[in-house]
């Protein structure tokens, strides 16, 4: 994760511009914001199932019918689906829980620290969440715009335990760091997932400019 950022005080940037556009983004657009995260999210949850031969069109109706906010809480609902469908109706998705909970945990980390990253690359502040608020997470929107790229991670996790691996191993860890260059599909092309993240977040700086309404995502 980043510790610090380095800010000239006077040069040729419009790195004030950014963040004022940012900070002063309305309640409306942030609520539209959330709900397209929370569609993509699913939507990438719904075709992981699909591809790892499982009933992804069970999440179908809930991609479809996230409300301004998601209001109603579709991901909740999706996500009861989903984890029971990806790893068996004994399993119960919790940061404490049992295996594969700590791979997960540890996966989630990594992909994080590079939506950080990215989002700093971008000139917007992490500090400033679209729907996640902590007074001591320094950065909540790294915890929004990560959301629809973590099928990504359990697309990896799944693939370890289909292997035999469940512990935390040095081995499992190096073989989590290389989701961040797993390929991901956009309209017309593919990217590594690091360059997709770079791509999402400058995307998600010009929503908040209002130079485009939608935020790019990419697909499993």
């Amino acid at each position: 994760m980043p510790h610090c950022m380095l800010q000239p005080l006077e040069a040729n940037t419009v790195q004030a511009e950014v963040y004022r556009a940012q900070i002063e983004a309305s309640l409306p657009l942030k609520k539209n914001l959330w709900k397209q995260i929370i569609e993509a999210k699913i939507k990438n949850q719904s075709k992981l199932l699909n591809k790892l031969g499982k009933d992804g069109n069970l999440l179908a109706p809930y991609y479809r019918n996230v409300k301004s906010g998601d209001s109603d809480n579709k991901e909740g609902a999706a996500a009861r689906i989903y984890w029971k469908q990806l790893f068996g109706e004994d399993f119960i998705r919790n940061r404490e829980g049992g295996d594969p909970n700590a791979v997960l945990n540890y996966g989630y980390a990594i992909l994080r620290a590079a939506v950080a990253r990215a989002l700093m690359g971008s000139g917007l502040s992490p500090a400033f969440g679209i729907f996640h608020r902590n007074r001591y997470n320094a950065f909540p929107l790294a915890d929004d715009i990560m959301e629809p790229y973590r099928p990504f991670v359990d697309e990896c996790v799944y693939n370890i335990l289909t292997l035999g691996e469940c512990e935390l191993n040095t081995r499992v860890k190096s073989d989590l760091v290389k989701v961040l260059f797993c390929d991901t599909s956009f309209p017309k092309m593919k990217r590594p997932l690091d360059v997709a993240l770079s791509m999402t977040t400058a995307s998600l700086a010009k929503c908040f400019s209002g130079e485009v309404k939608s935020i790019a995502y990419p697909s499993i």
